[in-house]
């Protein structure tokens, strides 16, 4: 139970950070509201899985290789300054998109998938953990182990869809245009700025 919970708190910490995902959740819930807020996140829930998976398999030492790190590097940053440029462009549109919930509904669930996938910091982040799992168990962590922390943070994960999903529709439903504007141009800020600190990292 010890480290099902540890990896509660872990996964509850990785998914409310501040970073693209949350960002894409963010710009699409200001324009669709609760659902294609919720898309974005489950989206992202795969390459959470499948990044958890190579951490705690220790396959991160293999994706830290220079000829995998670049090119994931370098489509992660392409893709983050499109969606920051679209969010720029969303902060000029708010009076129009406002409610096209089937345009945001459209590729939400894809662009969560494909920002989880692509950030190249979640290498780093669960070679890390992968490390720290082992220090919270005696010994050489067994198959056991490894599927309580992934059932955990899993658990973690889903629950913050549901809660950042249902956070942004709030905020959509009670914040004044204005504020929208706002919220696309800081969300459209960080993307780029993220795009940035990725290349930066080449």
């Amino acid at each position: 139970m010890t480290l099902f919970f540890a990896a509660l708190l872990f996964g509850i910490v990785f998914c409310l950070s501040p970073g693209a995902v949350l960002a894409e959740t963010l710009r699409r819930g200001l324009n669709g509201g609760f659902r294609p807020a919720l898309l974005v996140q489950f989206g992202s829930l795969i390459g959470d899985a499948v990044w958890a998976l190579i951490g705690l398999t220790g396959l991160a030492l293999l994706l830290g290789h220079e000829t995998l790190r670049l090119p994931l590097t370098l489509s992660s940053a392409a893709y983050l300054a499109w969606l920051g440029v679209q969010s720029l462009r969303d902060a000029r549109r708010v009076g129009v998109v406002a409610g096209a919930g089937g345009e945001q509904n459209a590729g939400a669930f894809a662009s969560g998938a494909m920002l989880s996938l692509s950030n190249p910091k979640n290498i780093v982040y669960w070679g890390a953990l992968g490390g720290a799992m082992a220090g919270l168990v005696e010994g050489v962590p067994t198959l056991r182990d490894s599927l309580v922390f992934f059932a955990g943070f899993m658990m973690a994960s889903v629950l913050c869809c549901f809660f950042c999903a249902a956070l942004v529709d709030w905020l959509r439903r009670n914040a004044s245009p204005r504020w929208h504007r706002v919220s696309h141009a800081l969300c459209g800020v960080v993307l780029l700025l993220l795009a940035g600190l990725a290349l930066r990292g080449i």
